[in-house]
């Protein structure tokens, strides 16, 4: 079967296992690569199988050129735009998304995930239709998440699960896709709001810890003394003292302990300071 694929590096092996399942691919779609995500290996593993690359997103004429060469799916691994309607042009279109559908449907359910501390996740393929991650399903990859679960060791669980699924539904994809089950009320998670990526220096440090986990290196913020600073690594603990929440207790070169709710919080390695905080209020904590 001729296709089409859009996907970064992390999904490399979504595009391979269906490469090893007969399909020829006929083109990639992928974002800009930034300088820390070169996708160079993407990039030649496209270029080895003669595949056409293009770095801006999929329109109605990117479609109406694939079904002229006879190009009959679309295959969607980890991608940030909405495909146009595909019906009219291709047989085919199926997304593979990092939620156990049709529970975290939306761009990024994977800091959720930790965030509530489930016990289990998943990765699972579905038909492209009109609403975000709303079609049928073909089948899921369903993975152990761990107590002390962060956003690096989830995102390479889904990169492990993502290809697995993938060599499971390529052989029989076709079977698959006409036997694709409705999803049924679920729920969707929105992207979180920048002022949710501030830590809360009043709350007690495991609620801290567990929110530095599921928002990974580069994405927790934190105010000292008025200014903001990227958290890339962090380690907390339990202790009593009287050092108001949010100030300083102790530094060393640019390793800084603030005092939290009921314990510390080291600032092990941080960017910054920014030239200013975009939001310095952390957010409300979201029950359950």
């Amino acid at each position: 079967m001729r296709f089409a694929i859009a996907a970064t590096e992390q999904t490399l092996g979504v595009f391979d296992a269906f490469v090893r399942a007969g399909w020829r691919p006929l083109k990639l779609f992928m974002c800009e690569a930034g300088q820390t995500s070169p996708q160079k290996a993407l990039i030649a593993y496209a270029e080895r199988h003669d595949a056409a690359i293009q770095l801006s997103r999929v329109t109605e004429s990117d479609l109406q050129q694939l079904r002229d060469q006879q190009c009959e799916a679309l295959i969607v691994a980890t991608y940030p735009w909405k495909i146009p309607d595909w019906r009219p042009y291709l047989k085919y279109a199926a997304n593979f998304h990092p939620s156990p559908l049709p529970e975290g449907r939306g761009p990024r359910p994977a800091a959720q995930a930790i965030l509530e501390k489930r016990s289990a996740w998943a990765v699972t393929c579905h038909r492209i239709t009109a609403k975000f991650d709303e079609g049928e399903m073909l089948a899921s990859e369903i993975f152990a998440l761990q107590p002390d679960e962060c956003q690096e060791s989830l995102d390479l669980k889904l990169q492990m699960a993502t290809k697995d699924l993938a060599a499971r539904i390529a052989p029989r994809f076709v079977d698959l896709w006409d036997r694709a089950q409705p999803q049924g009320k679920g729920s969707y998670w929105p992207k979180t709001k920048i002022e949710e990526h501030f830590i809360d220096f009043k709350r007690p440090v495991e609620a801290i810890m567990l929110r530095v986990r599921a928002f990974g290196p580069g994405e927790s913020l934190a105010v000292v003394n008025g200014a903001c600073f990227v958290v890339k690594r962090a380690v907390g603990w339990r202790a009593k003292h009287n050092v108001p929440p949010g100030a300083v207790a102790y530094s060393c070169g640019r390793t800084l302990v603030i005092a939290a709710g009921d314990g510390y919080i080291g600032l092990i390695e941080t960017d910054g300071p920014l030239p200013a905080p975009p939001s310095s209020k952390p957010a409300a904590a979201k029950k359950g």
